[in-house]
């Protein structure tokens, strides 16, 4: 590969996803082109370059940059995290959320999964003291091949020998040719879908714990702020951010800091930040909006004007009334919108 066409990909791949990759990774871009080279019919790099070049090359941008962004993961990374996940958030949590009995997690930047299937593992380990619990894992990524893969949850022996506990393999994965299935106890427990941490995620709620690991180390210092910054408004304000082992939010956001414990990699939000949040909450209730919904189990809903005035727009593209929305979030039992309680007392029962 010459230099000025590592520097063209080097380029398209930081417009693309943040991630700025130094000269001494042009060996690593040219083995994760070779794939789409034979995939494309590209006879070579400098072939791939030209077509890159063209004004219509938007799709192909976005194709190759996934390629080249799909960052190295295997099950059980550092395994101190999930000690802690284990030993420290999940009880804290439970204690916590005793009322609602929901907690939410956010694998951002997750890859091929096995970072949320390593989670998911845990979880089923469990066993008993969940039940009745709504734990769910929402993981991300902006490459489709990744989620595609995750998806399938299916890896090779290379790929289950990184990490991953025989004692996991025996009790969560079942032998598929020359792989290994993760079993649907466990793929079920994720949910994957497609997103940017270059974009806005004020879509996807508020989340109890958001891992974030191993890919702020790729981004320019503005980058880490602004998605940090994101990252803080999902966040639960007893929530945890988890950051790779290599990576810290000291000197960056000014939204985290370590926890009590100094537990490598685990952040949460600063009383600052917390309070801030408080303030906002009180704010939104003191300008709210009472929907009449006219259900036996839920009479009325309670919304900040703000998130009324964003549902009654989803409501009128779907062509009903905002009660007509909101009823379904009634029946479905739903207690939030947003990350925020948005149901008032007025029940029929």
């Amino acid at each position: 590969m010459m230099a000025h066409e590592f520097k063209l990909l080097r380029r398209i791949l930081k417009e693309r996803s943040g991630i700025d990759l130094t000269e001494d990774k042009m060996d690593l871009v040219e083995a994760k082109l070779r794939p789409i080279l034979k995939e494309l019919g590209f006879p070579s790099t400098a072939h791939l370059t030209l077509a890159l070049m063209k004004p219509d090359s938007d799709r192909l941008r976005l194709r190759v940059a996934q390629a080249i962004a799909v960052l190295e993961s295997y099950f059980f990374r550092d395994k101190t995290p999930f000690k802690y996940f284990t030993e420290t958030m999940l009880p804290r949590l439970m204690e916590q959320r005793a009322a609602s009995r929901r907690i939410r997690i956010w694998c951002a930047a997750s890859s091929t999964g096995q970072e949320p299937y390593s989670l998911a593992m845990l979880l089923s380990e469990e066993g008993h003291k969940l039940a009745g619990w709504n734990v769910e894992i929402l993981a991300t990524d902006f490459s489709e091949e990744a989620l595609r893969k995750a998806r399938q949850g299916l890896y090779s022996q290379f790929e289950i020998q990184r990490g991953l506990p025989v004692s996991n393999l025996v009790r969560f994965f079942e032998k598929s040719g020359n792989g290994w299935q993760i079993k649907p106890e466990v793929r079920d427990r994720v949910v994957f879908q497609e997103h940017n941490l270059l974009n806005d995620c004020q879509g996807l709620g508020r989340f109890d714990v958001i891992f974030c690991r191993n890919v702020l180390i790729y981004f320019d210092d503005q980058l880490k702020m602004a998605v940090l910054g994101r990252l803080a408004r999902q966040l639960a304000m007893d929530g945890y951010l988890v950051l790779g082992s290599a990576e810290t939010t000291t000197g960056v956001s000014p939204d985290f800091m370590p926890v009590p414990e100094g537990n490598h990699g685990v952040f949460c939000l600063t009383p600052d930040m917390s309070a801030l949040r408080r303030e906002a909450r009180h704010l939104r209730a003191a300008d709210a909006v009472t929907v009449p919904l006219g259900n036996p189990k839920v009479r009325e809903v309670q919304l900040d004007r703000v998130t009324a005035e964003l549902l009654e727009a989803q409501a009128k593209a779907r062509g009903l009334t905002l009660a007509e929305l909101l009823t379904e979030f009634a029946v479905s039992g739903t207690q939030e919108i947003e990350g925020w309680p948005v149901f008032k007392a007025g029940g029929g029962g």
